[in-house]
């Protein structure tokens, strides 16, 4: 069965202003507030409890080069995130982790690569493949968590208590970057298969299916960030950008790929920028219409 972990953790985001915090930390509680647990529990599914994170500290001014925003507090949460993951798995059930900001990949993956060679499918917005060995900018988790995912950033990071890397590059799978992705070229490079927003809309969904299925195999983890839909559609993200899925493609790409998955998480979505809560609605909907059938092909 499904269990339902909230993570709410906003470490890996810059601050939308210098001296603010993030909103993605609140995206579990404004989920549930839209009726996201209580169908999924009805459903079935369990509640496997909340990892809250550390505090949240703007240290542009004072981080050492060399480490990322809220190193440490993002270390030790990725630790309790992924024992808790860990105890799910080996019961039999299939986690699905509601974030909170893609840092939770760090954990998620450092309790994967226990398993040995889980393949990742990412669906976001942006191939968020920036690394030291690309950037001098490197900073912000959120927007580096597959390069981490796949053991190209500062060891802290990609590779926490030597796990490093916390999921195979040859299958690995990105799905929903836009064309002026700058990490877009590297990426396919490194990476199994990577597949644009623009792509995935032209092509026949089956075939990016099938594709997918052919890299990743059976028992991958379904990353999920809600800003691979348009801006149109879902602007209460950090970066917001157009060109991107709409909630029926979305929806279908997902209800396709989550009967393979050992687990899935969904993340970015900000509630600061959703004052009205239609936007957490949204994310509702596509959750319980795209990922209701979790791991029920494994």
């Amino acid at each position: 069965m499904i269990a339902l972990v909230s993570a709410p953790s906003n470490l890996g985001l810059r601050p939308p202003q210098r001296g603010s915090v993030p909103g993605a930390a609140k995206a579990p509680e404004a989920l549930r507030e839209a009726g996201l647990f209580r169908r999924l529990l009805d459903g079935g599914a369990v509640d496997a409890g909340v990892l809250v994170c550390g505090r949240y500290l703007d240290d542009d001014d004072t981080r050492p080069a060399g480490h990322v925003r809220n190193e440490a507090a993002l270390v030790d949460h990725a630790r309790r995130l992924a024992v808790r993951l860990m105890s799910i798995l080996d019961s039999g059930d299939i986690p699905l982790v509601i974030g909170g900001d893609c840092s939770v990949l760090i954990g998620i993956g450092l309790a994967l690569s226990q398993r040995g060679g889980t393949g990742l499918v990412h669906v976001d917005g942006h191939t968020d493949f920036r690394h030291p060995g690309n950037s001098d900018a490197c900073a912000s988790v959120a927007g580096e968590d597959l390069a981490a995912a796949v053991g190209l950033h500062w060891p802290a990071i990609a590779d926490i208590d030597g796990r490093s890397p916390y999921f195979d590059r040859r299958r690995t799978v990105h799905i929903g970057h836009r064309n002026d992705d700058e990490e877009a070229p590297e990426a396919r490079e490194a990476l199994g298969l990577v597949v644009s927003a623009a792509d995935a809309i032209e092509r026949n969904l089956a075939d990016v299916v099938a594709e997918t299925h052919g890299v990743a195999g059976r028992g991958y983890w379904l990353q999920v960030d809600v800003d691979v839909l348009d801006a149109s559609i879902m602007p209460a993200v950090d970066s917001p950008d157009p060109g991107g899925l709409d909630t029926s493609q979305l929806a279908a790409l997902l209800t396709r790929l989550a009967p393979d998955a050992i687990g899935a998480s969904v993340t970015v979505f900000d509630p600061d920028l959703d004052p009205d809560g239609r936007y957490a609605e949204l994310v509702t909907e596509v959750i319980v219409a795209g990922l209701s059938k979790l791991g029920t092909g494994l």
